[in-house]
């Protein structure tokens, strides 16, 4: 009954995603197609800000904390922010970001307030994380994530054991500091700039102020681009796109420069430095080493070990199988799922028809390449696997976390094709992740 529960919305979505068309400014701005229910949104962000309360260092300043939630209520007061328990909260952290979870928790970080030239540039942040939140777009990017999955979840345990955080678990997805579900299409971008102005219209702040703020990041581009842009990527013309939303609006008298704005800017200068950066926190989050003892795999013609807290995608008689934390699964800015931390098990069948370990081998980096343009070749060595020849090839290419990333390609000739096993990780987890790469390999056996 399950499995023909999601075999229709297989079908429903499809038909839903055919018929999309491209909003014009003035349109209504309503949520997209969404699996879960809005007290799930709820549910999911509140699991989800107790996870990151402990792992950031939310601002012990009792004055900047009532400053943003002042800011924060005012917007969250108007009819088009929808009636979600919001809550808002100032990170010590001078990178300019900020981030909304389902359900209504808002999280902001200093360095925000501190390049913002007005008060209206600051709630502009903010009615733009409003919007995300009041058009679902989290558990949306949740949802159609969740079916790319729902073949691999079919072939083992049933969706829905338990809270749908947990749902969520099995699919590898979540809402934490590395999550995949909060970095957010070009489109998801537009529709929360366009609600966003009309929140900060209504609450009497200049919505034009939040394009100038979104144009003052992206001028400064390049290697210094802040960490904002990375989920929130520019859908283009920005500002003619909330200008033309604004020229829908009624006219309104825009409340001029808070007092408290500028004493706000000083007691963020005045601020220690944190005692850990959220980047820091990004790599708390991630595991390090196997955990004791390890699952395996068995298909048809190899097994192998991996991590008790990984998760395998795919089945017995699967031509790929994806191996990864919860953490390891990125969502990229076509809706589609790219793997940051884990490995891929399959087989490549050479153009020739004859397997030869270093013809076969450049052909498959040339395959992968096709799914990241940017990898290059960095070291080979020939090594043994299970007694069989093989060559470990060392690869860096981007990692959809941001940076670069290593890629550990083991290929080895076998009479089904060319085995290989791909171990991705960013680059600054390559030394804590050795370990667990060394037992994958140690563990593997071939059948026949």
């Amino acid at each position: 009954m399950r499995r023909r529960r999601w075999l229709w919305i297989l079908a429903l979505v499809a038909t839903f995603w055919s018929g999309c068309a491209v909003r014009r400014p003035g349109d209504p701005i309503r949520p997209g197609f969404n699996l879960y229910t809005p007290d799930q949104d709820v549910q999911l962000g509140r699991e989800a800000a107790g996870q990151i309360r402990q792992l950031v260092e939310v601002v012990d300043n009792r004055d900047l904390q009532n400053y943003v939630t002042q800011i924060g209520k005012r917007l969250a007061a108007q009819p088009e922010a929808g009636v979600y328990p919001y809550s808002f909260e100032m990170i010590n952290e001078k990178e300019i970001n900020a981030f909304a979870l389902p359900g209504g928790p808002i999280f902001v970080n200093t360095g925000t307030l501190a390049v913002s030239d007005n008060e209206a540039q600051f709630a502009g942040v903010l009615a733009h994380e409003i919007g995300h939140v009041a058009l679902r777009h989290a558990t949306s990017q949740a949802s159609k994530a969740t079916l790319i999955q729902i073949p691999a979840v079919l072939a083992g345990a049933a969706i829905g054991q338990g809270s749908v955080g947990a749902e969520l678990a099995q699919l590898g997805l979540g809402f934490g500091l590395n999550s995949l579900l909060l970095r957010y299409s070009r489109d998801a971008e537009s529709e929360a700039d366009a609600l966003g102005a009309h929140i900060m219209a209504q609450a009497g702040y200049n919505p034009t102020e939040m394009a100038r703020f979104f144009e003052k990041l992206a001028a400064q581009g390049g290697a210094r681009a802040p960490q904002f842009l990375s989920s929130h990527p520019d859908p283009g013309n920005r500002m003619q796109a909330v200008q033309a939303e604004i020229q829908t609006l009624p006219q309104r008298e825009y409340v001029a420069e808070s007092r408290q704005f500028p004493t706000m800017k000083q007691e963020v200068a005045r601020l220690r430095p944190p005692r850990r950066t959220v980047e820091e926190a990004r790599s708390a989050a991630l595991p390090s080493e196997a955990s004791d003892g390890l699952r395996r795999l068995e298909t048809n013609a190899v097994s192998l070990g991996y991590p008790r807290d990984w998760r395998a995608f795919g089945e017995r008689g699967s031509a790929v199988v994806t191996i990864a934390p919860r953490q390891g699964l990125v969502q990229n800015q076509n809706g589609g799922l790219s793997l940051g931390y884990g490995t891929v098990v399959s087989y490549y069948q050479p153009q020739s028809g004859q397997i030869d370990l270093q013809q076969s081998t450049r052909e498959l980096i040339g395959q992968l390449g096709l799914v990241n343009p940017n990898l290059r070749t960095e070291s080979q060595q020939r090594v043994s696997v299970d007694s069989n020849p093989a060559l470990l090839t060392t690869l860096r290419g981007v990692s959809p976390y941001g940076g670069s990333e290593r890629d550990f390609l083991l290929t080895v000739p076998r009479p089904e094709g060319l085995f290989y096993i791909v171990f991705v990780v960013p680059e600054r987890y390559v030394a804590r992740s050795e370990g667990t790469f060394g037992q994958i390999l140690r563990s593997i056996r071939f059948r026949g």
